[in-house]
């Protein structure tokens, strides 16, 4: 159980809140002032700028959410009823809701429980087993890793197939000097309340294809072809608002801050973690090039990350069991799936810790002293 000390504590220590301060709450009160609410006016262009500057790209569209920027992006490229597009097993479900929401056929492809990308052996065979091509890859960045994307490039390239970089909260992560959101024919960002950067809830959909971008613009805009109510396909409301945009724009200014702490956190983490008997951190070894969104560890069992969280709480810590496999759960089941073990093996064993980058010293010592005293890590009954 846990100490007096740490169950007496009077503040819970959240897991995952907005880094929200004064420039900000002067942002978002000028939107107001200005009176763009909508998504009309100045503020979702500037801020569809600053994303796609982020990461290197020509063009951003805001939309609504994240998982509306991934089913705009599925619709840009033209995929629809069954077409197949290959999907990690291991990942939110968002990723393969959008493909299923665009008429299209998940195919779930395993993952390799040692690094948390993607399993080769995996992928190949599906690339060589299905009975057509696939209309896209759909890669997922792992939290606060990027996994071989290059690799995947070269891969999708080599089978003349777009690969959507699915970088959901990756936004500050970099691979080879290429920032998160810089690989595939497209990429897709959120900005929940979660998120490294928030909009509150939001997403956006990069890419340096101008004929895409402007499917994607048009789509997201009810597809509607001028100031007259005429239409030239079912077009969707995936737009941002204004006040959405102009909370992000004041984030952006203080994205560089909220990244150094969330690296300060994540290397407590790792040091604690290292050596450790009955708790492994995540794969994530070159703090420079991680955002470090999201600080995770490994348990020994199920039953385990059940019990850690369970510790947790009761002393006033959020933590909470991270994703599981998509294939074998009620919704996804019907669909393809290539499976090698690996998100079996990793489902149910991930446990996020607290990493808001506003937690404080005196928090984190907290959690690293309430994990230090979980029983299964002294070796004694829970």
């Amino acid at each position: 159980m846990a100490s007096e000390t740490l169950k007496n504590s009077s503040k819970p220590v959240p897991l995952l809140e907005p880094d929200i301060g004064p420039a900000e709450r002067a942002r978002v009160d000028q939107c107001l002032a200005d009176n763009w609410v909508s998504s009309a006016g100045p503020y979702v262009s500037a801020f569809e700028k600053r994303v796609a500057g982020l990461a290197n790209r020509r063009h951003g569209i805001a939309t609504a959410s994240g998982t509306a920027a991934l089913h705009l992006a599925l619709l840009s490229l033209g995929i629809g009823r069954d077409d197949f597009v290959l999907v990690p097993d291991w990942t939110f479900s968002a990723s393969a809701n959008a493909v299923i929401h665009a008429g299209a056929v998940p195919v779930f492809i395993d993952i390799d429980p040692e690094s948390w990308d993607l399993d080769a052996s995996s992928l190949e065979q599906a690339l060589s087993g299905l009975d057509r091509k696939p209309a896209a890859m759909m890669v997922v960045d792992p939290p606060s890793l990027l996994g071989d994307l290059p690799r995947w490039e070269a891969m999708a390239r080599g089978h003349g197939i777009p690969l959507i970089e699915d970088a959901a909260g990756a936004l500050g992560s970099r691979r080879e000097s290429r920032p998160a959101g810089h690989f595939g024919t497209l990429s897709t960002f959120s900005f929940n309340g979660n998120k490294i950067l928030t909009t509150g809830g939001g997403g956006m959909m990069v890419t340096d294809d101008d004929a895409l971008a402007e499917k994607a613009r048009h789509f997201s805009a009810q597809a509607r072809t001028g100031q007259v109510y005429r239409y030239d396909a079912a077009g969707y409301n995936f737009r941002m608002p204004s006040l959405n945009a102009a909370l992000g724009l004041a984030q952006c200014d203080r994205l560089d801050a909220m990244l150094s702490r969330k690296r300060e956190i994540a290397a407590r983490y790792r040091a604690f973690f290292d050596g450790n008997n009955h708790l492994s951190f995540m794969p994530l070894n070159n703090l420079q090039d991680s955002n470090a969104w999201m600080s995770c560890c490994v348990t020994d069992t199920t039953d385990a990350a059940e019990d850690l969280v369970r510790h947790l709480d009761v002393a006033g810590i959020m933590a909470r069991p991270f994703w599981c496999g998509l294939s074998d759960q009620p919704p996804y089941q019907a669909y393809p799936a290539y499976l090698s073990g690996g998100s079996a093996r990793l489902s149910g064993r991930v446990v996020s810790l607290p990493s808001s980058s506003t937690l404080t010293d005196q928090d984190l010592d907290r959690v690293l002293a309430a994990l230090q005293e979980w029983p299964h890590q002294q070796g004694l009954p829970s």
